[in-house]
């Protein structure tokens, strides 16, 4: 079982265009401290949006 001060923990990226559509993925905390935003595609909109790492 992962520690709860693992390296590498799982993070709930959630999208901001407020439809609700999560990814989920693992982050390195040594090198990306802050939370964590990616631009993927949300498949409700159809177009890519920025996803804001939940905790």
């Amino acid at each position: 079982m992962a520690k709860a001060t693992d390296v590498r923990p799982i993070v709930k990226l959630r999208s901001t265009a407020g439809t609700g559509t999560t990814y989920v993925t693992r982050k390195n905390r040594r090198n990306d401290p802050d939370r964590l935003v990616l631009r993927k595609y949300d498949p409700k909109i159809r177009q890519h949006v920025e996803f804001r790492e939940e905790r």
